[in-house]
């Protein structure tokens, strides 16, 4: 029995020893290939320099960590970053339309730091945006979440509420410009999308949206039903940190307001 037990102990070091080395191995292949794309995409725009590495593995995951297609990526992000967003940051001022209809709020954290952010769908109308400035929007809301990131935080979490849409909210042009953004310029930044309060007319829509996602970020959305909305975001996120209009202790602030 003791020889026995000797045994399994052993196998089941070998087998933690096993997995560190992998894991090792994995992270040093990685660290190489970091290398090599920061050589790469120096060397067609140096400004890429004063970029950090965690924005670049970023980038080099986002694309299963092929050199040349993260490269690619990120050095069309750099050329996009300098023609949108040339003052470095969007302004609420190039932005009014969208902070008049008051539809986006930073919240509190998650249970992995991960910052918050609520949308409201019903506050969103197809026919008073503009479309230039609906884009410069989304900008603002996912540019305000990155710079509430603490250290070692890279995703941020968001809930989409979408409590009274309706047909005169319906825009399936600014879903898909938004989603372009986030996954060309932001990639690997969202940790998790809570959709709630969904309306069955939604759904219709939905499925014209879905194809354009990319698989990995099909598996961070959550359709939440009703009865459990405050049970299912507790899951991930504390009460103290909680909007009170889902049962927490944090009342809204909207997001120019932060």
């Amino acid at each position: 029995m003791m020889k026995s037990t000797i045994i399994e102990s052993d196998k089941k070091e070998d087998s933690i020893r096993h997995n560190a080395e992998e894991t090792m191995d994995k992270n040093d292949k990685e660290q190489a290939k970091l290398r090599l794309m920061r050589t790469l995409v120096q060397r067609h725009d140096p400004s890429s320099k004063e970029v950090d590495d965690l924005t670049l593995r970023r980038f080099l995951r986002a694309r299963d960590l092929d050199i040349e297609k993260g490269s690619t990526m990120f050095l069309k992000y750099l050329k996009w970053r300098r023609s949108f967003v040339p003052n470095g940051s969007i302004s609420p001022s190039e932005i009014p339309n969208e902070i008049a209809q008051n539809k986006m709020f930073l919240q509190g954290f998650d249970k992995k730091s991960q910052p918050i952010g609520v949308c409201f769908g019903a506050r969103h109308f197809q026919n008073k945006r503009n479309p230039e400035e609906s884009k410069r929007s989304s900008v603002y809301l996912l540019d305000k979440l990155c710079e509430k990131m603490g250290a070692g935080t890279e995703k941020f979490v968001l809930i989409w509420d979408l409590q009274g849409w309706g047909y005169s909210n319906s825009d399936i042009r600014a879903y898909l410009g938004t989603l372009t953004i986030m996954q060309d310029y932001y990639p690997k930044r969202l940790g998790k999308l809570f959709i709630v309060h969904v309306p069955y007319a939604f759904m219709t829509l939905w499925k014209t949206v879905n194809p354009f996602i990319d698989n990995k970020s099909k598996k961070k959305i959550v359709f939440v039903e009703d009865k459990k909305l405050k049970s299912t975001l507790l899951e991930d996120i504390e009460e103290s940190q909680l909007p009170e209009i889902y049962g927490g202790q944090l009342p809204l602030v909207p997001i120019h307001e932060t």
